[in-house]
């Protein structure tokens, strides 16, 4: 695929497709913007503003990636302005240079927070964490009524929490000792499942959970009236317990801390009883698939702190404050 270009002649195999949409349109400038590991993400700027758009580039082999994200945004666009998401303008096969598929989404305002939050003072970030929490308060409304990944349904789908979430530890274990991962933190690990893993059935639904609502993930207007603008990338959904989604945005604010935790959970609004044993649990489950994710891409920097990380909740006690 060429690279992009700001100058006209670097927008000549976006042109046609945004024209499927906007029939006049004409692109001045094709520029990236911060994408995923499986596509690639353009911000195709126009003639009238009106037409700018968004537009996700899908490797071959993710291609299928494409039908999950249409499903999910389609969803998550019946809860109407109570959540700032993209709009599913159209979406192609195969129609981009070398043979890959495209969706065409609205440009939203705004910037990622993991880019913005490079130019705010620090006491601006817990205001974003509480839109967070909302956000995920709002997406969570959206029931299942099965738990496992989602595509344009839920695959492999478990009929309850408990059965999901052994599943999953099991799965990310194996990964662990097939990747490297030290004996003792695998065992560690599966002794606390052993200890404490009656606290997935207390989840008795599943919800639409986004899986990835980090900073990367949120665009932020900043300024006196900070707010989030946009939520995006959805291509981790799955059908789960709505605290596995919130720990998991808590798991993921790296270098942030109790106010930005505090924010977060204020913005949810009200917990179950035992909130703060499932989130310390599931946490775990997420410092585990990181490991076993980095690890598999070669991306060797993290893994020691997060095996740390493995470590320490792995030998958490349900008793202990999180």
């Amino acid at each position: 695929m060429p690279q992009p270009d700001q100058s006209p002649s670097g927008t000549a195999w976006a042109e046609p497709l945004l024209r499927d949409v906007f029939p006049d349109a004409e692109v001045t400038a094709v520029l990236p913007r911060t994408g995923g590991q499986l596509s690639t993400v353009y911000e195709l700027r126009c003639a009238d503003p009106a037409h700018c758009a968004i537009f996700k580039v899908y490797a071959p082999e993710w291609a299928w990636k494409q039908a999950k994200e249409i499903h999910v945004y389609r969803l998550l666009a019946d809860l109407g302005s109570a959540l700032p998401v993209p709009q599913v303008l159209h979406h192609t096969p195969a129609r981009a240079p070398g043979g890959r598929a495209v969706t065409i989404l609205s440009l939203l305002e705004g910037r990622p927070l993991s880019e913005a939050s490079k130019d705010l003072d620090a006491a601006q970030i817990p205001s974003f964490y509480r839109q967070m929490g909302a956000a995920l308060a709002t997406i969570h409304q959206i029931g299942q009524d099965a738990y496992g990944y989602v595509t344009d349904r839920i695959l492999d789908p478990r009929p309850d929490n408990g059965t999901y979430m052994r599943h999953q530890f099991a799965k990310k274990l194996t990964e662990f000792k097939t990747l490297g991962g030290a004996d003792r933190l695998h065992d560690a690990v599966a002794r606390r499942i052993e200890r404490d893993g009656a606290l997935f059935d207390n989840c008795r639904a599943a919800a639409l959970c986004h899986n990835d609502l980090h900073e990367g993930n949120v665009l932020v207007a900043p300024g006196d009236a900070a707010r989030v603008t946009g939520i995006i990338d959805v291509e981790n959904a799955i059908a789960a317990d709505p605290l596995l989604d919130l720990a998991k945005t808590d798991y993921y604010s790296l270098g942030r801390g109790e106010p930005e935790r505090n924010a977060l959970l204020e913005g949810y609004g009200p917990l179950p009883a035992d909130a703060a044993e499932r989130l310390d649990l599931y946490r775990l489950y997420h410092a585990l698939e990181l490991w076993d994710w980095f690890r598999s891409i070669g991306t060797h920097g993290p893994l020691d702190s997060i095996a740390a990380d493995i470590a320490r909740l792995a030998c958490r006690r349900t008793d202990t404050p999180s």
